[in-house]
């Protein structure tokens, strides 16, 4: 599996910030690399029939898009979740090809990359998130360098568990 470095090229703040992201966002990829795309469907975890390695890589598209477009630009959710299925996102991954999913968080990561160049890491969240908290741009990069990081360990087990490949 290969990776980028996650030394940052510079040590400011938003380089540091950034770049952790996007090791983040590399290894998610790197994870998937040779895997076939029947086991990118499969559900190897009796307690989580959605955790499918097609799923996580939807998933982390999905959140990236939440966070970065509806929250912190406050534009309408047109996001595949409902009240009825809030994980819906995960349950459809299975119908597109993982190669397709991972090039649209690929694309979609170079615009979220553009946003956070265009925009001040102290610049306020347009939408509330609970109890009426209004986060900025800085804590919505490491919450998702958190939540792609733990997902990260969803796909370390996930492919193992398919075909035997273990990572760093």
């Amino acid at each position: 599996m290969t990776r980028i470095d996650d030394t940052p090229p510079a040590w400011d703040e938003r380089t540091q910030l950034t770049t952790f992201l996007d090791y983040a966002r590399d290894t998610a990829r790197a994870k998937c690399e040779g895997v076939s795309a029947e086991n990118a469907r499969k559900a190897l975890l009796p307690g989580s029939p959605l955790m499918t390695m097609s799923g996580v890589i939807n998933h982390l598209r999905w959140v990236e898009y939440y966070w970065f477009q509806v929250v912190f630009l406050g534009e309408e959710d047109r996001g595949p979740w409902t009240e009825e299925d809030p994980d819906r996102e995960m349950r459809i991954a299975v119908d597109f090809p993982l190669t397709r999913l991972l090039d649209e968080y690929a694309e979609q990561s170079a615009r979220y990359r553009e946003l956070v160049v265009g925009n001040d890491l102290d610049a306020q969240a347009e939408r509330a998130i609970r109890d009426g908290l209004h986060v900025d741009l800085r804590w919505i990069l490491l919450h998702l360098t958190e939540e792609t990081a733990r997902h990260n360990g969803h796909l370390d087990i996930l492919r193992e568990m398919l075909d035997g490949t273990t990572g760093d």
